[in-house]
């Protein structure tokens, strides 16, 4: 508790965010810490800089104890279930810019802050490198483009510090207001010196419909090959999202049998709950992994 407390003091710090957000971030981290620890049994807490916020510090963290059955409750001072003084989760959310939580009971709680300027979140991502090895050899990245939004995930072939090469060498081609069709291109040409990379570009613009959510899911193409080596005809598709919806893009370090009906009111929460919360349950172990998660586009007003 106390090594995450001095990392997230230290990051803050690191990220310019200066002494008083530096030490709401230690403190939120202390009690975050301190709930998985008393209510959840042990779990993770992951604490980084934001890849969606410039200058935002993310706080994550896990645990697969008993969970919540009135998570409305569990967030309001005074109340407590282990003898505390039930401040730990409304404390956790005045300190923070922003705060989300999913808790199933049996299947315990996931819970993300951000420590920093950071609007309401469109998007969220997961991505630890595989154990053992000093890099990820996974890597996304996203860019805007007035109302839209274009983001890639890249998979080095393999893991460690080479696939890192690749993967990073790949998502540098993402520009915005370019074609997915023409960055997976680009990334063709920019990996042949590398080991290769699996690569999906998605373009998000103010569209209407569903890819996961009301209860369905539709899983989208994938083309077989290597970017920066074999590949076939590259192709795009047209899918339509709402709002109320999520566009989920993973590595095949995560398992691809998740079902979001196992999670109810998932749709709703913060994206980088819902990454973390499939990287907890479906991670491989065996190779890096990464979750990265779009929402739909604000309805207009």
């Amino acid at each position: 508790m106390a090594a995450a407390r001095r990392a997230a003091e230290t990051m803050a710090l690191a990220l310019g965010l200066g002494e008083r957000l530096a030490a709401e971030a230690a403190l939120v981290t202390t009690e975050i810490a301190t709930n998985l620890l008393r209510h959840g049994g042990g779990g993770e807490v992951v604490v980084r800089p934001s890849a969606v916020f410039p200058d935002v510090l993310d706080v994550i963290a896990w645990d697969r104890g008993p969970g919540m059955t009135d998570v409305a409750r569990a967030r309001r001072d005074g109340v407590s279930t282990a003898g505390g003084t039930g401040t730990g989760l409304g404390a956790i959310g005045r300190l923070s810019s922003t705060f989300d939580l999913q808790s199933t009971p049996g299947h315990g709680t996931v819970l993300a802050a951000r420590i920093g300027r950071a609007e309401t979140p469109r998007m969220g991502s997961a991505s630890p490198s595989m154990r053992g090895e000093e890099a990820s050899g996974d890597a996304w990245r996203a860019v805007r483009d007035g109302r839209w939004a274009t983001v890639v995930l890249a998979d080095g072939l393999g893991h460690g510090v080479e696939a890192a090469r690749a993967s990073g060498t790949a998502i540098l081609e993402l520009r915005a207001g370019v074609a997915p069709e023409t960055v997976l291109e680009r990334m063709h040409e920019a990996l042949r010196p590398t080991r290769g990379a699996a690569a999906a570009v998605a373009r998000i613009g103010n569209i209407s419909a569903t890819i996961v959510g009301g209860g369905s899911a539709k899983a989208l193409v994938s083309m077989n090959g290597t970017l920066g080596h074999n590949i076939r005809r590259i192709q795009g598709y047209d899918h339509q999202l709402t709002a109320e919806a999520a566009l989920v893009m993973h590595s095949d370090g995560v398992g691809g049998g998740w079902d979001l009906q196992a999670y109810p009111g998932v749709l709703r929460r913060d994206p980088l709950v819902l990454a973390s919360l499939l990287l907890r349950d479906c991670e491989r172990e065996r190779d890096d992994s990464s979750v990265v998660v779009a929402r739909g586009p604000a309805s207009a007003t």
